[in-house]
């Protein structure tokens, strides 16, 4: 896929993202082994009881990444999710923010028409672009079988395989499918690159045959570990749009926001799970074709289902207040929304957090002064969101990413030793102060 940022300097589309915060136990070191596999499911989205459900009896899972799925769209550029794969296969190179001697994937086919069938997958450690490191390729296993069919709607969690992945590692996931898939469930905004190839090259640890590339993720909505560490609940997901997304980092070098946490966690000596759940463009109360479901709908899914979450930091809002005022993707203006409305959902999603017995930390909306949609009357709400979020008490705690990222000397406007350039997005100095800004030790 080729990212339009000219369309979204264009438009000024602010899609911002959540943070995340908490500290979370370190991760010994872990051998090799095959270990016995978890049990995978088949589920449609109202059968799904929770992504740790599936866990073995006595084990522990964790996330180590995540992407949030969407409905196929071209945006941001072209990709494959129109057309969909047939007799293909496709490789996806993601890193982790934590690791262990178990490893499962979470496959999603949330906004497919019909069942995909999924013929065969591996995953192994990731080498130069679309190759792997030899020795490294397993073969995944759906409830024991070497292929399954996730209904539409639905997600698939693979059997779990013994494959030793530590902190910061990237692996490599390869979906091979043999019948037509028709659209895709994607994650649009990757920030990496993806490969394709004609035929079956699951088992492929070289990169010869995949010769077309993309820059969205394809039905990979997760990776999850287990073994090696205790069993805490003490997942992060980051919640939110485009900032936690990560547009305006440098494509393939995994400095988006969360990403730069993972980094810190790491350097600490106590790598976590930093689980990205942002969609760029998204919006807190309304739903867009191309920007995905608003967060008050998406948020039980996407946000609190992992299997050890315990922490969101949320940050939203800012594409609620902008898209309102500029129309930007494939529809006009979205309703106005007033300063209460945003509080509104807020509440509403901690409320959702909370009956999980999940913490929630408030992060205050990034300046955007300058921005394409920007307005002195958007500017007041973002004020006063603000405002409401250092103050009120909602929240079990603040993350003050607005303060962290303002020009001192107008804090309304971000400052230029942070800013990509549309005076909306961090480039990859303002995504590292935006993690920055996070107190390890707070939660």
């Amino acid at each position: 896929m080729i990212m339009s940022g000219s369309l979204v300097r264009r438009s000024g589309v602010a899609l911002v993202s959540a943070a995340a915060l908490v500290a979370l136990p370190a991760l010994p070191a872990l051998p090799d082994g095959a270990g016995a596999p978890g049990a995978a499911y088949a589920a449609g989205r109202a059968g799904a009881t929770g992504r740790g459900g599936a866990a073995q009896a006595g084990e522990h899972w964790r996330g180590g990444w995540a992407a949030a799925p969407q409905r196929p769209t071209e945006v941001f550029g072209k990709n494959w999710s129109g057309e969909g794969f047939a007799r293909q296969t496709v490789r996806q190179v993601v890193r982790v923010g934590a690791g262990g001697a178990q490893a499962r994937i979470r496959l999603s086919n949330r906004y497919g028409a019909a069942p995909l069938k999924v013929a065969g997958a591996t995953l192994a450690r990731a080498d130069q672009g679309a190759a792997v490191r030899a020795g490294s390729v397993r073969q995944l296993t759906f409830g024991h079988g070497k292929s399954a069919t996730i209904p539409a709607g639905g997600e698939l969690l693979s059997d779990g395989v013994g494959l030793r992945v530590r902190a910061l590692e990237s692996v490599t996931v390869t979906l091979y499918f043999d019948a037509p898939t028709g659209p895709a469930t994607l994650h649009a905004l990757a920030g990496a690159t993806s490969y394709r190839a004609a035929g079956d090259h699951r088992s492929d640890v070289g990169a010869a045959a995949f010769t077309e590339t993309s820059q969205s993720w394809y039905y990979l909505s997760g990776v999850e570990f287990a073994g090696g560490g205790p069993a805490r609940r003490d997942g992060i997901v980051a919640f939110g749009d485009s900032i936690t997304d990560g547009y305006g980092s440098t494509i393939g070098t995994n400095r988006r926001y969360p990403d730069a946490l993972a980094d810190r966690f790491a350097a600490a000596g106590r790598p976590r799970g930093v689980l990205n759940e942002g969609i760029a463009g998204n919006q807190l109360v309304n739903t867009t074709a191309d920007f995905g479901e608003k967060a008050t709908a998406r948020f039980a899914e996407d946000a609190l289902n992992g299997p050890d979450v315990g922490t969101v930091i949320l940050l939203e809002g800012i594409n609620d207040i902008g898209m309102s005022e500029v129309a930007v993707g494939s529809g006009g203006p979205t309703p106005e929304v007033s300063v209460r409305q945003l509080i509104d959902a807020q509440r509403e999603l901690i409320r959702q957090a909370h009956r999980r017995g999940v913490k929630v930390i408030g992060a205050t909306l990034t300046p955007f002064k300058g921005a394409a949609y920007y307005t002195e009357r958007g500017e007041i709400k973002r004020e006063a969101l603000n405002r409401w979020i250092r103050t009120s008490g909602a929240f079990d705690g603040v993350v003050d990413l607005d303060r962290a990222l303002s020009d001192p000397a107008d804090r309304g406007r971000m400052a230029a030793a942070y800013d990509q350039g549309d005076h909306l997005h961090p480039n990859d100095a303002g995504y590292r102060a935006m993690a920055r800004a996070i107190d390890l030790d707070a939660v």
